[in-house]
C-alpha cells in the first residue's frame, strides 16, 4: 500500500510515494491516520517551508506580508528629502552667482528633476494598484487565473509592474511562462532600477532550472549601488549571491551576503534565501564548517529547505545538480535523514 508525502511544499509541489508494506496486519489503517495528522507545528513550518521555496517574490512585501505602500506618507517624505534638499542647495548657490547662466542652468534642471519625479509618482501608483491586486488573490488556480485577467485587462503589455506581477503568479505553476512573461520587458527602454528587477528575477528563474550560466550572464550586468531599500537589495543580493557561487566566484558571493545580518528582523521573510545562498557560497568557497552551520540553521527554519539541495542523482524528484556542490548534497542529505522528515520507505539513491 502507499499514500503520497509532500516533501516539496507549496503550489504544485512534487510528491514522493511513502511505502507503508511490511507494517503487521491491522496497522496500515494506523500508518496512513499518523501520515495524514499534521500537528499545529508542522503545519505551521511546512508554510513557511512553502514560502521559502518559491524563492523570492517580484513585489516586496512589507511587514506583516502586506506589499508596502509606494505612497505612504513615509516614502513620499522621503522623496522630498532627497530631492527637495539639492535643488535648494542648487538655487542658493545659483541666486549667489551674478548673472543668467547659472540660474539657467539650475531652471533647466530643476524641470527635469520634477519630471522624474512625476514619472516616478505616476509608476508608484500604479505599483500600488498591482500590489493590492496580487494582494487579494487568492492562493488557488482559479484565482491566479483571474488575477492575470485584470492585469491583461486594466494594464498595458508593456507596463513593468503588470509585467512582474503577472510573473510572480505564473510562477507558482510553470517558470517556464514566467521566465517568458518577464523577457517581455525591454531592459534598454526601462530605468536601471526596473531593469535589475528584470534581470535578478529572471536569474532567479534560471536558477531554480538550474540554468546557472544563464543567471550568472544576467546578475553580472546588476547594479547594486542604485537600490537602497533594505529589503529589496536583501532580494537582489540572495539571487546574485547565488549565481555567483554557483558559477566559480564564491568568495565574491560570500563578502556580498556578508553585509547581510541574517538575524535582523528587517529581513525575516527573507532568511531562507539569504542562507540558501550563504550555503552554496561556502561550498564552493570549501568552507565545511560554515557551511554546515548554515544548513543547520536552515533545517532549524525547516528540514525541508535543505531538499534544495539534493539532487536528482538521490532523488528521481530532487533539482538539477548543476551547480551543486558535492559536499553540500552530501550534508544536505544526511541532515535531512536525520531530521525524520523523509519517511522510511521514500526512494533515495545512495
Amino acid at each position: 500500500m502507499a499514500i503520497d508525502c509532500p516533501l516539496w511544499p507549496g503550489t504544485g509541489a512534487r510528491r514522493a510515494r511513502v511505502q507503508t508494506r511490511g507494517l503487521p496486519g491491522g496497522m496500515h489503517a494506523g500508518a496512513v491516520a499518523k501520515a495524514k495528522s499534521v500537528s499545529k507545528q508542522d503545519k505551521a513550518r511546512e508554510e513557511l517551508g512553502a514560502r521559502a521555496l518559491a524563492r523570492p517574490a517580484p513585489l516586496t512585501r512589507g511587514a506583516g506580508g502586506a506589499p508596502p505602500d509606494p505612497l505612504s506618507a513615509m516614502s513620499l517624505k522621503s522623496i522630498a528629502t532627497r530631492v527637495g534638499i539639492p535643488v535648494v542647495i542648487a538655487w542658493v548657490i545659483a541666486l549667489l552667482i551674478p548673472g543668467w547662466i547659472a540660474k539657467a542652468v539650475v531652471g533647466v534642471l530643476t524641470v527635469v528633476v520634477v519630471g522624474i519625479v512625476l514619472w516616478a509618482l505616476r509608476f508608484a501608483t500604479k505599483s500600488r494598484k498591482v500590489a493590492q491586486i496580487i494582494q487579494g488573490t487568492p492562493d488557488t488556480p482559479e484565482g491566479r487565473k483571474a488575477a492575470l485577467e485584470t492585469l491583461d485587462k486594466d494594464f498595458k503589455k508593456d507596463d513593468a509592474a503588470a509585467i512582474f506581477a503577472k510573473a510572480q503568479l505564473q510562477l507558482q505553476e510553470d517558470p517556464r511562462t514566467a521566465l517568458k512573461t518577464l523577457e517581455g520587458i525591454n531592459l534598454a527602454k526601462v530605468m536601471a532600477p526596473i531593469a535589475d528587477e528584470a534581470r535578478t528575477q529572471r536569474a532567479m528563474i534560471h536558477l531554480m532550472l538550474g540554468e546557472t550560466e544563464d543567471a550568472r550572464g544576467l546578475v553580472d550586468k546588476v547594479d547594486m549601488t542604485r537600490h537602497k531599500e533594505p529589503r529589496t537589495r536583501a532580494t537582489m543580493a540572495a539571487v546574485v549571491g547565488e549565481a555567483w557561487a554557483r558559477t566559480g566566484q564564491p568568495k565574491k558571493a560570500v563578502e556580498l551576503l556578508g553585509t547581510f545580518d541574517v538575524d535582523d528582523e528587517l529581513y525575516k521573510e527573507l532568511k531562507p534565501q539569504l542562507l540558501r545562498a550563504r550555503a552554496f557560497a561556502y561550498a564552493w568557497s570549501s568552507d565545511t564548517k560554515q557551511m554546515r552551520a548554515t544548513l543547520r540553521r536552515m533545517s532549524a527554519i525547516n528540514p525541508q529547505l535543505l531538499m534544495g539541495f539534493i539532487t536528482k542523482k538521490k532523488n528521481p524528484m530532487g533539482v538539477n545538480p548543476k551547480g551543486v556542490h558535492p559536499a553540500l548534497e552530501k550534508e544536505a542529505y544526511e541532515m535531512v535523514m536525520r531530521s525524520g522528515v523523509v519517511p522510511r520507505k521514500v526512494e533515495f539513491r545512495r
